[in-house]
């Protein structure tokens, strides 16, 4: 389901010109004055909450360096990544697996916990690795609508589940609300239902929050509840396209889940993101990019007096007051690829953040549509 949408949103800006034989790296090659042109030659990536600067320079040695391991099955890298997590995050190395993405591990959790007309409560909007595949494999998703002001609503989807539920999927920040739920509200949410049913959070855009009353429930898995965590690389770190995440979770739930893998992570990308974990000063450059970018995207609507939801992540969700498929074919006949729709927020448009250049462009464009 994931990958029809991204092969049509590349197929769609192929029709309507947008090269897309050029990447970011030849552009970083490229003399400041010839940036802006370069990029408006370009599709720019606006609408997968990628992290516009890729990755580190520790990791891309990292990955050149391991390419010695590339033909081995068994390379020690997927056990020293785990090991490294399991270290920064305070739990026995049993309780982390490595996988081919966060998607990966939500997937394995849908088919585990939705096989079979298995029910499952999650919020609406939200990410869909998880309730997708449970739709594909033949369970329910009772969908909880966020709140009025664009968070879960934790006491809506507590009533949901009954006995009946198998699994309550929590997304936080939420994608694509970039909202999050205070850690205090959360654990005590996750310490109910997880009596009932396994509580899987998706903390994919974790390192970018700021606020402080945000908690990762890691704590809860550390506690021995039934509860799940799956954390990526492809956001802060910058490696979307090598693929890889991980699960942290009680033993006996990752051999549950462990027991229904279809492919083995790519030892290269485990490698780049052990580099990446350990390059602290990395995260907080793309976190203070990243910070930069939102300010100024709220400068710009605040300036056109569109309504938008404040964001812990590295995209922002807001008003155009148009069908969102009419502004996303306008902006990417401008060059810009925005974020598909989400129902039933169907006049609204989420943006990625990208470099300064790319969000200057994006404005420009993003005006011209909304005069039209």
């Amino acid at each position: 389901m994931l990958m029809n949408r991204r092969r049509w949103l590349v197929t769609s800006s192929a029709a309507a010109g947008a090269g897309l034989l050029a990447g970011r790296s030849a552009l970083a090659a490229l003399p400041k004055r010839e940036l802006e042109p370069a990029i408006r030659a370009l599709p720019i990536r606006l609408h997968f909450n990628e992290n516009p600067y890729g990755i580190s320079p520790k990791a891309r040695a990292a990955t050149s360096a391991a390419f010695g391991e590339s033909g081995q099955y068994d390379s020690p890298a997927m056990e020293e990544l785990a090991a490294l997590i399991a270290e920064q995050e305070k739990v026995p190395a049993d309780h982390v697996f490595v996988a081919s993405g966060s998607s990966e591990v939500l997937a394995l959790a849908g088919l585990a916990y939705g096989l079979a007309g298995g029910e499952v409560v999650a919020p609406a909007p939200t990410f869909e690795g998880l309730t997708g595949y449970v739709r594909a494999v033949g369970g329910y998703v009772h969908d909880v609508p966020v709140n009025d002001k664009m968070v879960l609503d934790l006491d809506a989807m507590d009533r949901r589940t009954t006995g009946a539920v198998r699994l309550v999927f929590v997304c936080n920040p939420n994608n694509p609300t970039g909202t999050i739920v205070p850690g205090d509200k959360l654990r005590a949410f996750c310490e109910s239902a997880s009596r009932r049913a396994v509580v899987f959070v998706d903390e994919a855009y974790h390192e970018f929050v700021e606020d402080p009353s945000h908690r990762s429930m890691v704590s809860m898995v550390r506690d021995g509840h039934n509860v799940i965590v799956s954390r990526t690389a492809s956001k802060i770190h910058g490696m979307a396209g090598l693929r890889i995440g991980f699960g942290i979770a009680r033993p006996d739930i990752i051999r549950r889940l462990q027991g229904l893998m279809m492919s083995f992570p790519n030892v290269l990308a485990a490698r780049a993101a052990i580099a990446s974990y350990r390059d602290p000063e990395y995260q907080a450059l793309s976190r203070s990019r990243t910070r930069e970018a939102k300010r100024y995207l709220y400068g710009v609507l605040d300036d056109m007096k569109l309504k938008y939801v404040p964001s812990h992540t590295n995209f922002v969700l807001f008003h155009t007051g148009k069908p969102i498929q009419a502004v996303h074919k306008a902006m990417l006949e401008k060059g810009v690829m925005v974020g598909r729709p989400f129902p039933p927020f169907m006049d609204w448009c989420r943006v990625s953040m990208g470099t300064m250049d790319e969000m200057k462009l994006f404005a420009s464009a993003f005006r011209e549509v909304m005069r039209a």
